[in-house]
């Protein structure tokens, strides 16, 4: 085997970067290049969205770039993940590291821990786009001239065997893993393998149990389906798993700040003593490090050429609840008005420091502050002509003008136009944005990516708790998410509630998308001839009208982005797997077609 070793991870455990490339033997002579090879594994496992790919965080109902995007429909490869290039590589792996003589049994143990951890990863990453596909186990297979080839082809495993794999993996691989937490969270640990069991074995119990009612996504090996007996048993496995990390862990749901909006974004975005963060992929200063802060960073705080690239939608803003609602668990529209008929607030913050915290730590909203800086967001004034409210704003090039002294667009937008590097919806990013003063330079950020965090591990115990008929057990692990967040405890659960809180909770971080497929929900919500399938924006506008009672106040008007993006949101039953390439079933004659192919 030869491996290219290169750094790819940064929790500490690499000092220096080899630059050449090495054979089996002289990597397993050597501590620090077998760490090397395990740090390779590490930086190849990146799937679905996350920080690097910020076009990823604008394909769904969350948020918007500030370009025209034409895009009328779903692709159904995104996050397509093939990769058994990698899974040949960890395979090798194991086999040097079992007749290594550099280190004792105990050494090894944690590090075919992760190996085998990564591997189910892969696997699982495989799985919610794919289905079932071929399971090598611990081969290696080797070619040679004039060999049958037929013997390294492999079928497809049917979906639940691909599940039922990959949470024995992660069962063996807590075995042997550490049980403490990492420098950053950054290389995994026992409770990693139990967040992936709990997650897998989540998700297979929800595709056993809604995948019933869509007889055309089958196959007749099963490559494609779960049979629907086998839910309960997914979602007790899920529930076990879950509640092992809640009550034996050391991670613990973070709640250090009276302010809740802060206290949640530092939970999900700041490192330094964080108690809730399981799983990250982490970033290094100055080898390892992303453009985020800097590509997402407020147009009135940008230090380079670039800034507002992602806007986020009305969408999920208004799914965030009101602190004092009636309806707990649920989220609801804001009250603006009409445009002949507005509805006036003392300030630009007034409406949102009215909702569930989380708002306040996932987005910048008008009047809201990032790294100690107001960020104004103001699409214009409101004046009174001839006896009737109209909208005043300046084009792209005059944002920032004032007026009397008074500002009339502010420098972040929100514009209805499409030219670029200003918002465009009324509501920025603030999830992942680094507050660190250099990280929007070119210097780059090193703030994570995380994977898996202990809100997971409640919100899974309750999902799986309701699935099996235990209400309470799901009011209480959904309440004490609900109480760090600052907002109403559930007096029942619903399964609306349990969505609505996955939304709102898990915003940005590679959840939603699985989730509404899991549940066979997306052909419904993201159906283009429903209101949920366009995307909307909410502008705020100063009112200026000297001499009227509602002068200094503020108005909001809802916004279709259809100037943007014209085409709703379009999901098909054919989007839910994704498509097995030709070359791959030329290769293998043995793999069958997913549905709708």
């Amino acid at each position: 085997m030869a491996l290219s070793l290169m750094i790819t991870s940064c929790d500490g455990f690499l000092d220096q970067e080899p630059d050449s490339i090495l054979t089996n033997d002289q990597v397993f002579s050597d501590p620090q290049l077998i760490n090397s090879a395990m740090a390779n594994f590490y930086g190849r496992i990146s799937w679905g969205q996350h920080i690097e790919d910020v076009n990823a965080y604008k394909f769904l109902d969350e948020a918007v770039g500030f370009d025209t995007d034409n895009r009328n429909s779903f692709d159904r490869n995104w996050w397509r993940v093939y990769d058994y290039y990698l899974i040949r590589n960890i395979n090798q792996f194991m086999q040097g590291l079992s007749s290594t003589p550099v280190l004792t049994e105990v050494e090894k143990a944690p590090l075919f821990g992760e190996a085998r951890l990564i591997r189910a990863w892969c696997y699982f990453c495989t799985a919610r786009v794919l289905g079932g596909m071929p399971i090598v186990g611990d081969e290696v297979f080797s070619y040679s001239p004039g060999m049958d080839i037929t013997t390294m082809q492999i079928p497809r495993a049917t979906e639940a065997e691909m599940y039922d794999y990959i949470i024995k993996e992660c069962q063996e691989a807590a075995k042997l893993m550490n049980d403490k937490k990492t420098e950053n969270s950054a290389r995994a640990n026992k409770w990693t393998a139990k967040m992936l069991e709990a997650r897998a074995a989540l998700y297979a119990g929800s595709l056993a149990k809604y995948n019933a009612n869509y007889p055309m996504l089958t196959t007749p090996t099963k490559a494609v389906g779960i049979d629907p007996g086998k839910a309960e048993g997914y979602f007790k496995t899920a529930l076990a798993a879950a509640k092992d990390v809640i009550d034996n862990s050391p991670y613990v749901l973070q709640d250090k700040k009276e302010d809740k909006a802060r206290n949640f974004y530092e939970a999900v975005t700041v490192k330094d003593g964080n108690t809730e963060v399981i799983w990250a992929r982490d970033y290094k200063i100055p080898d390892q490090k992303h453009g985020f802060t800097s590509s997402c960073i407020p147009t009135s705080l940008r230090q380079e050429a670039n800034s507002a690239n992602l806007s986020i939608l009305l969408n999920l803003a208004e799914e965030f609840e009101l602190i004092d609602t009636d309806t707990p668990g649920q989220g609801s529209k804001f009250d603006v008005g009409t445009p002949a008929s507005p509805k006036f607030y003392s300030s630009a913050d007034e409406l949102f420091k009215k909702r569930d915290p989380r708002f306040g730590g996932t987005a910048i909203y008008p009047g809201g502050f990032f790294g100690g800086s107001e960020v104004v967001l103001q699409a214009g004034q409101l004046l009174k002509q001839n006896g009737e409210w109209t909208v005043r704003a300046t084009s792209y090039g005059d944002m920032g003008q004032m007026d009397d002294g008074i500002l009339i667009t502010s420098l972040n937008g929100p514009i209805h136009t499409g030219d670029r590097l200003v918002n465009k919806t009324g509501f920025l990013i603030r999830k992942f944005l680094d507050e660190t003063p250099a990280a929007a330079t070119n210097v780059g950020s090193a703030s994570w990516s995380p994977r898996f965090r202990m809100a997971e591990a409640y919100m899974i115990a309750a999902e799986a708790s309701f699935e099996t008929g235990d209400v309470d057990a799901a009011k209480t692990n959904l309440n004490k998410i609900r109480a760090r967040a600052g907002v109403q405890p559930l007096t029942t659960v619903t399964f609306d509630n349990i969505i609505h809180e996955r939304r709102v909770e898990f915003a940005f971080e590679d959840q939603r998308y699985w989730d509404m497929k899991r549940w066979r929900l997306a052909d419904k919500v993201w159906k283009s001839t429903e209101s949920t399938a366009q995307r909307r924006g909410l502008f705020p506008y100063l009112v200026v009208a000297p001499g009227e009672p509602n002068n200094g106040k503020w108005v909001f008007r809802e916004v279709n982005m259809s100037f943007l993006y014209p085409n709703p949101l379009s999901f098909e039953q054919r989007h839910y797997y994704g498509e097995m390439d030709n070359d791959w079933l030329n290769k293998n004659p043995k793999l069958e077609k997913n549905p709708y192919q």
